[in-house]
Parts: structure tokens; sequence; C-alpha cells
């Protein structure tokens, strides 16, 4: 691991299918208080599927850098490690991806019982979502987390 890289050691990653170059671990799904915590993987130099935002987040780059571009796959935005980022439901359509090594990248998304991600093709249609409780449902499918929580 050298400088500036995720100790990935205590995190199982997973795979959505269909879905290339992006793992995920889903950390917390509080369905009463609508927060979904989960960090992603982004493969470096790639981009992921076409995508908006239904709930509100904030993100912190753990790991590389965060590359977002536009439906045409314009370079828009590079949020470098250590990036706290907030932002509302409903922004425009956007592909991510790693830069020169893969981005690791914590997603906290809140305020919503419904869609949190629409997946959309490249005609901006949606070909498929994913909700709170399909967020509750994978958290539930992983193996047990090597960490304790702690009761507040």
């Amino acid at each position: 691991m050298g400088p500036g890289q995720f100790d990935e050691s205590n995190v199982t990653w997973h795979r959505l299918e269909d879905i290339d170059h992006l793992q995920y671990h889903v950390y917390a799904v509080d369905v009463e208080r609508q927060i979904v915590d989960v960090i992603f993987k982004f493969d470096a130099n790639e981009k992921v599927v076409l995508h908006r935002h239904h709930a509100d987040y904030c993100t912190v780059v753990l790991q590389g850098e965060l590359r977002l571009y536009t439906p045409a796959g314009d370079l828009k935005e590079i949020r470098p490690i250590g990036s706290y980022v907030t932002g509302k439901a409903g922004g425009e359509p956007h592909t991510e991806g790693g830069g020169d090594i893969d981005a690791i990248v914590f997603f906290s998304n809140r305020g919503t019982d419904g869609v949190i991600y629409e997946i959309l093709d490249e005609d901006l249609n949606t070909v498929a979502t994913l909700g709170l409780h399909d967020f509750k449902d994978l958290m539930e499918a992983q193996d047990p987390a090597p960490y304790k929580k702690v009761a507040a």
C-alpha cells in the first residue's frame, strides 16, 4: 500500500450485475432515517454506467481521484483525494470513474425511501433503479463485516 492508498484489508468488495468498473461495500442502511452509507471502488481510467442521483448525498474521496463526465463523455470535474462534496437529488445525468489508480469514494445518501440511483441508457431512458430497500438487501447479503459496530 503506497502513500494515499486506502487500506482495503477490512473491506469485502461486491459487484452489481450489469454494472462494469464498479465495486461496492454497504456499511449501513437506516430505513427509518432514510440513510444509505456505502463505499464504491471505481476502476482506474474507466467509466461506470450513465446515472442520476435521486437522493441528497455527501461524498468523501478516500483514494485516488473521482472523475465525473457529461452524458457525451466529456470530462466535467476531477475530485482529488480528501474532497468532500454535498449534492442535492435530481442533478444532471453523468458517469464517473477513477483516475490513474482506482478511486475509492464514501457516499452517504439521504432522504429518500425510494430510488437513490437511476441507471440510464445513452438516450437518457431509465433502464434500472437502485433504491433504499435494494441497498438494504445488498447489505444483508454481504459477509459479516470484520469490524464491530458501536451502538449510539
